[in-house]
């Protein structure tokens, strides 16, 4: 017969710590941040109110962040917000790109770079 012992081992100690080469060889997503998001939603939540948009998505790769805005779910996209921080010293990080593939504006400043989506509106007096 076979004498056999079992060692019971915790399930938080089973996996042990991470080892730290394999965090910092894996690279890092590029994301919009709070205040980046929170200026792209602004936009988007006008856009929705006025029944223009109704849809979008949010991709995160390693090179760029992309802000997809869809008038409906299954067209491609209207625009895509991008950012791209290889692009910051140069043209700027940040571009809005139309369904053809134009870079309609590119800049440093997001709140600029926009504005361009909100050109329709216009100030109408009576």
């Amino acid at each position: 017969m076979n004498d056999t012992t079992s060692t019971i081992v915790p399930l938080s100690g089973a996996r042990g710590p991470k080892p730290v080469s394999s965090v910092a060889s894996r690279p890092s997503e590029v994301a919009f941040n709070r205040s980046e998001l929170t200026q792209i939603l602004n936009v988007y939540g006008r856009k929705v109110a006025s029944g223009e948009w109704r849809d979008y998505a949010i991709d995160f790769a390693r090179d760029k962040a992309v802000f997809s805005i869809f008038r409906r779910t299954s067209e491609v996209p209207l625009y895509r917000i991008e950012k791209d921080p290889k692009l910051a010293r140069r043209q700027g990080a940040y571009s809005v790109v139309a369904a053809t593939g134009q870079i309609l504006k590119r800049g440093h400043d997001l709140s600029r770079v926009l504005r361009v989506l909100d050109k329709g509106l216009r100030l109408v007096e009576g």
